[in-house]
């Protein structure tokens, strides 16, 4: 009886006994520059263990905490959603679950961006108070979403009942025409008298999507406001945008009691002065939540400039066009991974969004004379046929694993292997690299004093999960 109460008390205290806790393997997802692997898991998976680092170091800390995410994503322009609105019920859904849902093989895309009227994506321009020349309505008595039935609005509620969550930032390319010094929609200013009915047209148009269904979370005030020369287009300088947000936007949307986030400046990280001069206006300031960012000139270190001169505030980045003409060979997919991704996450902005999410064979549709004739969509559709292009690999490289509310972490900088780290809501770390060195790299990830060794060749990118 004594032997066998021994044996008892000695299998309770075997059973109570904390069990060594090991890192978890690390799966890796990979694409290749070659497309032998387009958003891969490798297997087996990786082994964290003890031992030496080999090759460059990437030392993840997650007691380093930087930003929120609040998402990854594309433009849905209007010419997108036209193409996406024509395809057969079957085809769609199809596509749809493969860019929106988080299961099986969907990239968990968590961000978009909707031009508020036509963009230069368009087939043709409008906006919701379009009248004849001559007319005007500032009371937006003749204000209509009608024009965005045909496709963005069917498109966006098959969106939503995919993923209810996602977020939505809506930028206007031009106010409606009669209100514009130039009467086209091609370059021209605001007129000041029409500052009240600009905003009373933001407003209706927040208020015609929310009784849609369609929540917008955030509004840039002007899509890129230095440049005339898009179809359609309007100049908006910083003195401008400042008095139109203090004094106009900015009360009406407090007066509506709408809660849709103002993010000012929309346009390239060459020209930081521009943000930073309307932040600096006490009475501006105090109705925007952050800046907009785009990359067609300038450098990611500028996200972190204003960054540092208003901390409080918030940074996105709102556009950047990823585009691979090639029709067969490499897809360069380390170097916008690095630069876009990876660049701007690691200096603050909490998304990151493409232009644009889909354009036919030919890049369109587009608006004529200044509509973009080059802009290459993540995807390529062509009736019920779908080609999945460099910017969506670019992005799902990020979507799939790092949803809204991850937090980025800390993760030593290399030169030669770019990456950012994630730690996610439900607990996961995700660590994405990217070679864009001409050369194979090996390298060791640290975590926890645990090391996984692992190797990128030249061009690819991977993300790892544990």
């Amino acid at each position: 009886m004594t032997q066998r109460r021994s044996w008892m008390f000695l299998a309770l205290a075997v059973a109570l006994a904390p069990i060594p806790v090991r890192a978890q393997d690390a799966s890796l997802w990979l694409t290749k520059p070659d497309r032998s692997a387009l958003l891969q898991l490798q297997t087996p998976p990786l082994a964290f263990a003890g031992g030496d680092a080999a090759g460059q170091v990437i030392d993840v800390d997650e007691k380093q905490r930087y930003q929120t995410i609040d998402g990854f994503g594309f433009a849905l322009t209007g010419g997108s959603a036209q193409l996406i609105a024509h395809m057969s019920a079957e085809a769609r859904a199809a596509l749809v679950k493969d860019l929106f849902s988080t299961e099986g093989d969907g990239i968990g895309v968590s961000y978009l961006r909707v031009s508020v009227g036509a963009s230069d994506m368009n087939d043709h321009v409008y906006s919701y108070d379009d009248l004849p020349e001559g007319q005007t309505d500032v009371t937006m008595e003749k204000f209509s979403i009608e024009p965005d039935r045909a496709d963005v609005i069917p498109v966006l509620k098959q969106i939503l009942a995919i993923n209810s969550k996602i977020k939505i930032l809506a930028s206007p390319w031009s106010a409606p025409l009669w209100m514009k010094t130039s009467g086209v929609a091609r370059g021209g200013v605001l007129k000041p008298e029409y500052f009240a009915a600009y905003a009373t047209y933001f407003v209706k148009y927040i208020q015609a999507m929310k009784a849609e269904g369609i929540d917008i979370d955030t509004l840039t005030v002007q899509n890129e406001p230095l440049n005339e020369k898009n179809t359609p287009s309007m100049l908006m300088l910083e003195s401008e945008q400042a008095d139109f947000i203090e004094n106009d936007l900015g009360p009406a949307f407090q007066k509506a009691g709408i809660k849709t986030k103002i993010v000012l400046y929309d346009h390239n990280l060459d020209h930081p002065a521009y943000p930073l001069s309307i932040l600096k206006d006490p009475k501006a300031n105090k109705y925007v939540d952050g800046t907009g960012f785009h990359l067609y000139g300038g450098t990611v270190d500028a996200f972190t400039q204003v960054h540092d001169a208003f901390p409080k505030k918030n940074l996105y980045f709102t556009e950047q066009s990823v585009t691979d003409h090639r029709n067969e060979g490499e897809m360069d997919v380390a170097k916008p991974v690095a630069k876009i991704v990876i660049g701007t996450t690691r200096n603050w902005s909490r998304n990151v969004l493409l232009w644009n999410l889909a354009a036919d064979p030919q890049f369109g549709p587009h608006t004529n004379d200044g509509g973009c004739t080059g802009c290459q969509g993540a995807l390529t559709i062509d009736g019920d046929k779908v080609k999945r292009n460099l910017a969506y690999y670019t992005i799902a490289q990020a979507s799939k694993f790092v949803p809204d509310g991850s937090v980025r972490i800390g993760s030593s900088n290399a030169d030669a292997i770019p990456n950012v780290a994630f730690r996610t809501p439900d607990g996961k770390t995700v660590l994405i690299v990217a070679n864009s060195s001409a050369s194979d790299q090996v390298f060791s990830v640290r975590f926890h004093g645990k090391v996984i060794k692992s190797s990128l060749t030249a061009g690819s990118v991977g993300t790892y999960v544990w």
